[in-house]
């Protein structure tokens, strides 16, 4: 079901209460961006309404320089009245707005469009909002939104970014159905999230449309176009399993892609079964610096299979990784960025347990070696789960090893605590029970504390929120090493995996 504006507002004011999210005014006349007030993007979001679907159309003509045609129709409902009616978007022109069929005017101020109805909106209406508009690859690259790859495009949308290519709420808390019609020269393959649901040509151009059966986060959406080949295969339970690679290297890339099945397997036996539709790997032709847990079909740089001088078990340990953020991040989106811990803790968690298997470092290890690193990340970069804001114009600055290796720390010394069974009902528990949703750190506590059979959040305060690392249960010989100096307000630290060196 898609998320309705009660759950919405329930997870919202959820985060508000636990100071994560400023509760939003109600929403004011005249004209001037908006936000739902997360603190490490206050202006990411819009209070007023929730999105239920995007429907997205791309024609690409086939230059990966020039911007794209496009049309999107958010579908959505109002939670209170409205005068006028935000969305996030930036480097596109719009060209035209209308509101349930009716013109309305619009204006762009920072990174918002500002979209005034021909009349007042009450609460608990429908909205079918259509933009006509472009979306440009070359306005800003580097920065999140369109990545270039060398025969065409794809997409970066963490945290900020989505907004960049389509207008929309982006924010993770307002997850939604996506439908996408992507038009090409006929000599390229588009490819989106989700399952495809049709292709029709016309002259020398094919559509090809996709169409999610889950909702998503803005920040998760993927389209890929390029001259590529899509192998398929089969999952767990003959789910479908389909790649994206470039022609040229599929052959080289199979070795790879067909490990994707038994780490399926694998992460099915930790946590229960995936959570989607379909599941496979972009590799794109471009240096990003990072993966990226797009929804049904991560991002990988080509290079990371083709020259990268990794070990094989580091390879596989970061497909897991990504793989593992379907269920934490993509199935269960964070309600606020605060909460990112919850999404990269627990794919750095999988990622170290499926590398210890495959020949890497044992978990222990990595942990003490974490936990020797923890305060010095800390006063970098804050606690796990109230990180400093990032640099003002680096917002890959929010990756910062303290939400990896120092939040997985946090589920180590969680398991510690309440012992391997409890752990894995929790983990089995969390992923069932908020499925297609967004969730806070405080319904983490909570559920771990049911779990456990007792409170547990004076034992989570000090990991989750503490500037020092509290000891490790049952490694009293575990020491950290003395910070250097805290984190500079408005300073920035490497945004970096501790282990792969890459965000992800």
């Amino acid at each position: 079901m898609p998320p309705t504006s009660r759950r919405l507002r329930t997870v919202l004011l959820a985060a508000a209460s636990a100071g994560l999210i400023a509760a939003a005014p109600p929403t004011p006349p005249g004209s001037g961006p908006l936000g739902i007030g997360d603190p490490l993007f206050p202006t990411l979001g819009n209070p007023g309404y929730d999105v239920l679907s995007y429907d997205i159309d791309l024609d690409y003509g086939g230059r990966n320089t020039e911007p794209l045609d496009a049309v999107t129709v958010i579908r959505a409902r109002t939670t209170e009245p409205l005068d006028r009616i935000n969305l996030d978007f930036a480097r596109g022109e719009v060209r035209s707005v209308a509101v349930n069929g009716l013109a309305a005017r619009f204006t762009g101020e920072d990174e918002d469009l500002i979209v005034t109805p021909a009349a007042r909106l009450p609460a608990g209406v429908p909205l079918r909002i259509t933009v006509r508009h472009t979306s440009d690859p070359a306005q800003g690259a580097g920065s999140g939104g369109w990545v270039r790859t060398g025969d065409g495009l794809a997409l970066a949308g963490q945290a900020d970014a989505a907004h960049r290519v389509f207008p929309c709420n982006d924010h993770p808390a307002d997850k939604a159905y996506f439908t996408f019609r992507l038009t090409t020269p006929e000599q390229l393959t588009a490819v989106a999230n989700g399952l495809p649901t049709g292709v029709s040509r016309r002259g020398a151009t094919v559509t090809r449309t996709f169409r999610t059966e889950h909702p998503m986060a803005t920040e998760l959406a993927q389209v890929s176009i390029g001259t590529s080949a899509v192998p398929h295969r089969s999952g767990p339970g003959g789910l479908p399993l389909r790649d994206v690679v470039p022609a040229a290297d599929e052959a080289v890339l199979e070795p790879w892609l067909s490990r994707t099945p038994a780490q399926m397997e694998w992460m099915e036996r930790q946590v229960g079964p995936y959570p989607f539709e379909t599941y496979g790997l972009l590799v794109a032709d471009t240096v990003t610096g990072f993966e990226l847990e797009t929804q049904t079909l991560s991002l990988f740089e080509r290079r990371l299979f083709t020259t990268d001088p990794h070990p094989e078990w580091y390879v596989d340990s970061v497909m897991v990784h990504e793989l593992a953020h379907q269920w934490f991040g993509d199935s269960v989106s964070p309600a606020s960025w605060s909460d990112l811990w919850l999404n990269e803790g627990h794919a750095s968690w999988y990622e170290a347990r499926y590398a210890e298997e495959r020949g890497g470092p044992t978990l222990e290890r990595r942990m003490r070696d974490a936990y020797t690193r923890s305060d010095g990340w800390r006063a970098a970069g804050g606690p796990p789960a109230r990180p400093a804001p990032p640099t003002a114009g680096q917002k890959l600055d929010l990756f910062r090893p303290v939400v990896y290796d120092g939040s997985a720390l946090v589920l180590y010394a969680l398991r510690q605590e309440i012992g391997e069974d409890a752990f894995g009902r929790l983990e089995r528990a969390w992923v069932r029970g908020y499925r297609d949703g967004s969730a806070t750190t405080g319904d983490f506590v909570r559920l771990a504390s049911r779990e456990a059979g007792r409170d547990l959040s004076a034992f989570l305060d000090g990991w989750l929120y503490g500037g020092r690392t509290p000891a490790m249960p049952g490694h009293p010989d575990w020491h950290g090493t003395a910070p250097k100096a805290a984190r500079p307000a408005g300073g920035s630290t490497a945004p970096v995996h501790a282990t792969t060196g890459k965000p992800a």
